[in-house]
């Protein structure tokens, strides 16, 4: 479990650094990260941090595919960990 944790943390981390990082680069004018590539960091495990490094930095807040998807993807993923730890690992 303990594992777990850290990917997720690493995760996290990992999606706020693209989120930060795409913003930067659209700024800037140069090569942006792929709304494929954001999206999967999310489906990852990295919903949380990138929902609300978005909404700090005001990055893809008028796009319906991250500001509902991302939202969309946690839910999942929440619930089939809650499953997971119930059936598979008893916990509650």
């Amino acid at each position: 479990m303990k594992y777990f944790y850290i990917y997720l943390i690493v995760i996290n981390l990992f999606s706020a650094f693209l989120t930060v990082h795409d913003k930067l680069a659209a700024a800037n004018h140069r090569r942006r990260i792929s709304e494929r590539g954001l999206l999967l960091a999310t489906a990852l495990g990295g919903a949380p941090a990138m929902y609300l490094t978005m909404l700090f930095i005001s990055h893809k807040t008028r796009k319906p595919k991250f500001m509902l998807g991302i939202p969309v993807i946690f839910m999942i993923e929440a619930a089939a960990a809650l499953i997971l730890l119930h059936y598979v690992f008893k916990i509650f």
